[in-house]
C-alpha cells in the first residue's frame, strides 16, 4: 500500500462530503430527506444566459483551448460590472482574473503567496476551505473570533496586542459565512489600516453581497485598498450558476501576476460557452436582483418560522443564502442536527463545522423550494 502524502495528516475530508453520503444513503432506503444543509442555489440562472451557451457552441473556437486570463470580453465585463455594482475602477487588462470557481481561487492564492510555516488569520466561524487549503500548504492557521455579541467583527485591536511577524494573509468574508453578517464602511477602512500596519495580504470573499443585502461592498472601493487587499467574487449565487464555476479575483496588478503563475499551471482555462454566458449573467438588468430578492424573502420568511420552532433565535438583519440560529442553551449542534435528521428526515447544518465558535449553533440554507420549506415546517411543528 503507498502511504498517501504526510500534508493529508491534518486535513479531513470536507463535511459536506462526507454528510451527504449520509443523506443519500438514507434518501435511498426510502427517507424523504429535505436538505436545508447546502448552498446551492436550486434556481436557474437567467434565461439569456442559456441561450448564450447554447448558440455559442458552433463558434469555431468554442471547444479548443482558452486563455488562462479568460475572453477579453469576459474581463470587460467583470470590470463593468464592478464599476457599476460597487463603484470600483478596475483594468480588465491587468487587474481581473476569471477562475473556475472562487473556491479554486482560495487554493491559487494561498500557492501564490503562503510559504511552509507562514500564519494565516481565519475567522472563527468561517468557511472550512480556508483552513485546510492553509494545512495542506505548511502554513499555520490562526483563527480569530468572531462573535455574535460584537456583531461578528474581528477585534483587530486585540489581534494587534499578539505577535503578528509570521502572518502573510488574512482571509476576511462579508456578508459573512455562515452568520450573515455585513460589514460597515469603518471596518474595511479599520481591517485596511491593519493590513497595512502589519504588512498583510488581505482576502475578502464576496459571493453574497447581491443576496437579501441592501447594501453590496467591496472591500476594493476603500483608500489604500489595493496595496494590500484583493476580493475574490462568484456567479455561483448571485446568477444561479454554482455548477458553473465561475468566479473571479481582483486586485493590484502585481498580485494578480502572481496568482496567474499558479493558476497556469494548474488548468487549460474556462469552457468557451460557459464564459459566454457569464458574459450575459454580469450584464443582467436589475430587475434580476429584484426577483431573487422576492424568492429569497419569501424563503426566509418560513425559515424564520422553522427556527423559532425549534426555539431558536435568529438576526433578521443578516443578510445571505442561509439564516443563522442560535439554539438554546442545553442543545449542542451536531447532536441536535443528528436527531432531526433521523427523527424528522431534515438536514441542517451545524454550525460546529465553521469553528469552535460556531457551537450552539445551527445553519439554514435557503436553497430549498418553498413547498419543501413549509413541508419542513410541518413535520417541525
Amino acid at each position: 500500500m503507498i502511504q498517501p502524502s504526510n500534508r493529508l495528516d491534518n486535513v479531513e475530508e470536507y463535511y459536506f462530503s462526507k454528510k451527504l453520503k449520509e443523506v443519500n444513503l438514507m434518501k435511498a432506503h426510502g427517507k424523504p430527506i429535505i436538505n436545508l444543509g447546502i448552498g446551492s442555489p436550486d434556481l436557474k440562472p437567467p434565461h439569456s444566459v442559456i441561450g448564450a451557451i447554447m448558440d455559442s457552441l458552433e463558434d469555431d473556437y468554442a471547444h479548443k483551448y482558452q486563455s488562462y486570463q479568460g475572453l477579453p470580453e469576459l474581463r470587460e465585463a467583470m470590470a463593468d460590472f464592478y464599476k457599476e455594482q460597487f463603484g470600483v475602477s478596475l483594468s480588465y487588462q491587468t487587474e481581473i482574473l476569471p477562475l473556475m470557481g472562487s473556491k479554486e481561487g482560495i487554493m491559487h492564492i494561498s500557492m501564490a503567496f503562503l510559504n511552509e510555516g507562514d500564519e494565516v488569520l481565519i475567522p472563527n466561524p468561517g468557511y472550512p476551505t480556508y483552513a485546510s487549503v492553509t494545512k495542506l500548504l505548511g502554513a499555520k492557521p490562526r483563527y480569530y473570533d468572531l462573535l455574535e455579541k460584537n456583531h461578528y467583527e474581528p477585534d483587530l485591536f486585540a489581534l494587534e496586542k499578539t505577535d503578528l511577524s509570521k502572518v502573510k494573509l488574512m482571509w476576511v468574508n462579508y456578508p459573512h459565512m455562515p452568520t450573515g453578517a455585513t460589514a460597515s464602511n469603518k471596518l474595511f477602512e479599520d481591517i485596511i489600516k491593519f493590513a497595512k500596519r502589519n504588512n498583510i495580504l488581505v482576502v475578502n470573499d464576496n459571493p453574497y453581497s447581491f443576496i437579501l443585502n441592501d447594501f453590496p461592498r467591496s472591500i476594493l472601493k476603500y483608500v489604500g485598498a489595493k496595496d494590500v487587499c484583493l476580493e475574490l467574487n462568484s456567479l455561483s449565487k448571485t446568477f444561479n450558476m454554482a455548477g458553473w464555476r465561475v468566479g473571479m479575483v481582483l486586485g493590484k496588478s502585481e498580485y494578480i501576476d502572481a496568482i496567474l503563475k499558479v493558476k497556469s499551471n494548474m488548468d487549460s482555462g474556462m469552457f468557451y460557452g460557459i464564459q459566454k454566458g457569464a458574459v450575459e449573467a454580469l450584464n443582467c438588468s436589475k430587475m434580476w436582483y429584484l426577483s431573487m430578492k422576492s424568492v429569497y424573502e419569501q424563503r426566509r420568511k418560513i425559515v424564520w418560522q422553522l427556527a423559532e420552532a425549534l426555539n431558536c433565535t435568529y438576526d433578521t438583519q443578516a443578510a445571505g443564502l442561509f439564516v443563522w440560529a442560535k439554539l438554546p442553551e442545553y442543545l449542542k449542534a451536531e447532536e441536535y442536527i443528528d436527531l432531526i435528521l433521523k427523527e424528522k428526515s431534515i438536514f441542517i447544518a451545524p454550525g460546529t463545522i465553521f469553528g469552535s465558535n460556531g457551537e450552539g449553533y445551527i445553519r439554514f440554507s435557503l436553497c430549498a423550494s418553498t413547498e419543501d420549506l413549509e413541508e419542513a415546517l410541518a413535520r417541525i411543528k
